[in-house]
C-alpha cells in the first residue's frame, strides 16, 4: 500500500510538471506574435509628428540622371537701363519684391532733361509758323505770284523743323516725360523709369544717389510664371529621349518632387560632350526663381515597381523595414505593425521595396515620418518584456 501511494504521487508530480512546461511555450508564442508591432495614443501620434502615405509605382530602373537649372525665356527676363543717364533720385526695389507691369520702379534726375523739353516748345513753336508760312506760299505759287524756288525752300524748312519736333518727342517718350504736361508749360528735371513686364526683381544694381549711364544695368525683373527647366544630359543618353518624356526632379535642399516634360532637345554638342534639353514644368509655381539649380531622372519608359519615400526605411540589425498601420482610432489609439522589406534601387528619394508574400501593396497604409519613433518605442517596449504599448 505505501509502495502504491508513493506512485501516484510521483505519477501526479510528473503530470503537474508536464502541464507546466506546456504552459511556457503558449506564452513565448504569443509574445512572438505581437512583437513586431506597436501601439501609440492619439496624443504620442500628434507629438512625434506622425505622416502616412501609400506605397507609389515608380520608374526607377532604366532612367537617366541629369543635372540642370531653372531659367526664363528670353522674353520673360528683362534688364532695365536708364536710357539717357543722371543721378537716381528714388527707387524702393528690393531683390524679391513683385512688380507690376506699368509700374514707376526709379526716378532719374538730369539738368540735361529741361534742355530737352525747352528744345521741343521752341521748336514746336516754329513749326507752326513754317507751317503757316508753307502753306502761304503754296497759295502764292498757285496765282504765279511767287517762284517756285521760294515754295520749295519754305517745304523744306517746314518739314526739317517737323522731323526735329518729331525726334525731341520721341526722347521724350523715352524718358515718360508727358507731352501734354510740357505743352502746358510744366518742365520736369526728372525721368520715371517704368517696368515693362510683371515679376519679380531678380538684381538690383544701384542705390539712390548713384550716377548711371544709359549702359549701366539698373535692375533685372524676372517674369517666373513661365519658368523652364534647362537641363543638361550626356551624349551618349541622347538617343534614349524623345520630346514629350516625363521628368521628375527636386530642388536643392528640398525634398518635394516635381514634374516637367521635354518640349526641346539641343542640337549641338557642347565641349564636355553635353547637349542642352529644354522643359517645361507641368505646374507653375511663382515661389521659383531663375538659377536655382536641379537633380532629376528622365522616365524612359521602362517598367514601374513599388517604392517608397527614403524616409519610410528603417534599419535594424542590418535588416530593412517599413511600418505600417494595422488600426486606426482616430479618439484613442493607432497600432502599427513592422514589416521586413527588401529595398532595391533608389533614385530622387525614392526606394524601391519587395514585400513579403500575403502582403497587397495597394492597401496598405504606411508610415512616412515618424518611423524611427516607432522603432524606438517598439524596441524599448521589448526590452520591458513584451510588446508596445
Amino acid at each position: 500500500m505505501k509502495s502504491f501511494i508513493q506512485s501516484t504521487i510521483v505519477i501526479t508530480t510528473l503530470f503537474l510538471a508536464s502541464c507546466s512546461s506546456n504552459e511556457k511555450p503558449v506564452e513565448k508564442e504569443e509574445h512572438h506574435e505581437n512583437e513586431n508591432s506597436v501601439e501609440l495614443t492619439a496624443e504620442q501620434y500628434k507629438t512625434i509628428d506622425l505622416q502616412t502615405g501609400s506605397i507609389e509605382l515608380k520608374s526607377l530602373s532604366g532612367t537617366i540622371k541629369v543635372n540642370g537649372m531653372l531659367d526664363v525665356p528670353p522674353q520673360n527676363l528683362v534688364s532695365i537701363s536708364a536710357p539717357f543717364g543722371g543721378t537716381v533720385k528714388n527707387t524702393e526695389l528690393l531683390q524679391g519684391m513683385k512688380v507690376k507691369k506699368g509700374q514707376v520702379i526709379a526716378i532719374i534726375q538730369n539738368p540735361d532733361f529741361i534742355d530737352v523739353q525747352q528744345d521741343y516748345l521752341d521748336y514746336k513753336s516754329q513749326l507752326e509758323y513754317l507751317k503757316l508760312e508753307y502753306e502761304r506760299q503754296e497759295e502764292l505759287s498757285t496765282g504765279n505770284i511767287n517762284a517756285k524756288k521760294t515754295v520749295q525752300k519754305a517745304k523744306s524748312e517746314y518739314e526739317s523743323m517737323r522731323a526735329r519736333v518729331n525726334g525731341l518727342k520721341a526722347r521724350l517718350q523715352l524718358m515718360n516725360i508727358s507731352i501734354a504736361s510740357i505743352e502746358k508749360g510744366k518742365i520736369q528735371s526728372t525721368s520715371s523709369i517704368i517696368s515693362p513686364i510683371s515679376g519679380y526683381v531678380t538684381q538690383v544694381n544701384t542705390n539712390i544717389g548713384a550716377f548711371v549711364t544709359p549702359s549701366d544695368v539698373l535692375f533685372k525683373i524676372a517674369d517666373t510664371e513661365h519658368l523652364h527647366a534647362e537641363l543638361t544630359v550626356f551624349e551618349k543618353d541622347v538617343p534614349k529621349l524623345k520630346v514629350g518624356q516625363k521628368v521628375r526632379f527636386t530642388l536643392a535642399n528640398e525634398d518635394k518632387e516635381r514634374t516637367a516634360t521635354i518640349y526641346l532637345i539641343g542640337r549641338e554638342i557642347g565641349s564636355n560632350r553635353t547637349v542642352n534639353i529644354h522643359c517645361h514644368l507641368d505646374k507653375e509655381d511663382n515661389q521659383l526663381l531663375p538659377g536655382m539649380y536641379l537633380k532629376g531622372l528622365v522616365e524612359s519608359g521602362s517598367a514601374e515597381v513599388t517604392a517608397v519615400p527614403d524616409k519610410a526605411i528603417v534599419e535594424f540589425e542590418g535588416e530593412k523595414y517599413i511600418f505600417a498601420e494595422v488600426k486606426a482610432d482616430h479618439k484613442n489609439e493607432y497600432a502599427f505593425e513592422m514589416i521586413a522589406i527588401k529595398a532595391g534601387v533608389s533614385e530622387l528619394g525614392y526606394t524601391e521595396i519587395t514585400l513579403p508574400s500575403g502582403k497587397n501593396w495597394q492597401t496598405l497604409k504606411i508610415v512616412i515620418n515618424g518611423t524611427y519613433d516607432l522603432l524606438s518605442k517598439l524596441k524599448n517596449g521589448e526590452e520591458e518584456g513584451g510588446h508596445a504599448h
